[in-house]
Parts: C-alpha cells; sequence; structure tokens
C-alpha cells in the first residue's frame, strides 16, 4: 500500500501585514490583547505570525502598556 500523500501545512497570514500596520503602538490595546494568552502571556512568534522585528515591536508595546495598567500581567500558575 503507498503511504499518504503529504500536505503542505497552511501559510499563516502576519496579522500586522493584514492591517497594513506599519509601527505597533503601546495604546492600541484591541490590537495588542490579540498577541496575549487569556492567562496574559505574550504569544510565541510561531503562534502570531508576525516577523522577529514585529514580534520585538509588539513584546515591548505590551510591556509598556502593562506599566500603564492597560494590559495585565501574566497569571501566577498553580503547582
Amino acid at each position: 500500500m503507498p503511504p499518504p500523500p503529504r500536505r503542505t501545512p497552511k501559510r499563516k497570514v502576519n496579522p500586522l501585514h493584514a492591517k497594513r500596520i506599519a509601527d505597533v503602538d503601546w495604546k492600541d490595546v484591541t490590537l495588542l490583547r490579540t498577541f496575549i494568552s487569556d492567562r496574559g502571556k505574550i504569544r510565541a512568534r510561531r503562534v502570531t505570525g508576525l516577523t522577529p522585528q514585529q514580534q520585538r515591536q509588539v513584546a515591548t508595546a505590551i510591556r509598556n502598556a502593562r506599566e500603564m495598567a492597560l494590559l495585565p500581567y501574566p497569571r501566577a500558575g498553580r503547582g
């Protein structure tokens, strides 16, 4: 029996390119919330589909927004 055909994974769409956003602003809380998990952690680049430079911008913006009390800090896990 021949092996099943291989599927090529679907390429992730970059959300910042899709919305035509060049610079990430820490005051844009609705945009930044899409890059935070329900526990408050910053999502990984492989999950978000951002470029390395954009991921650094998003992470810095999230940290600034947390400092200004616009976004929550990560919750402590149990265990």
